[in-house]
């Protein structure tokens, strides 16, 4: 029996100030709970969406070879974390606040299934933003079982604020996220 939500997500830190404020910045969260070493935010009915635990101090990642010019390696661990919108105009009212708070994305991208905006919290994780681009799953799988997908599974890049431009202009959400 495959469970019937993801329910929350727990960041370990040093920093509950920063990454409570940050993800309530950006997900219009509030906290629901804290204290000196946990923080509890939600920005729906569900008694917690995100969580920050702080139990001690903690090494910093591995930047080794970054002073030298040198590209990071990656490691190990969780990629990132998603947060769907329910619609364009959600997505990019929240794009455009963040914008304006000085929140800007590293990486947008529409990958078929989805249109997405790819974030750093304060510790560096990554925070995908997305809406869907097919109105069911299984048009989205059926995309994902597509040669168009084979042959380019990251997607295309695009300009967000071209986006939020064209979504302004009435061009139809259709085209917004059909992938070229």
């Amino acid at each position: 029996m495959p469970p019937t939500k993801l329910a929350h997500v727990v960041f370990q830190t040093n920093r509950i100030d920063e990454m409570r404020t940050w993800y309530c910045t950006v997900l219009g969260g509030h906290v629901i709970y804290e204290n000196p070493q946990l923080s509890f935010v939600t920005y729906d009915d569900e008694h917690h969406r995100v969580a920050f635990a702080n139990f001690g101090p903690l090494a910093p990642r591995d930047t080794t070879g970054i002073e030298l010019g040198m590209k990071p390696t990656e490691q190990p661990g969780l990629h990132h974390v998603a947060f769907t919108f329910g619609s364009m105009g959600d997505f990019l009212d929240n794009y455009a606040r963040l914008r304006d708070a000085g929140i800007r994305p590293f990486f947008c991208v529409n990958h078929g299934p989805t249109t997405s905006m790819y974030y750093k919290d304060p510790d560096g994780n990554r925070i995908e933003l997305q809406i869907d681009n097919f109105a069911t799953a299984k048009e989205g799988q059926d995309w994902m079982t597509s040669e168009a997908f084979n042959q380019n599974p990251i997607g295309v890049a695009y300009d967000p604020d071209q986006l939020v431009a064209k979504f302004r202009a009435r061009v139809p959400v259709a085209e917004l996220v059909a992938r070229g």
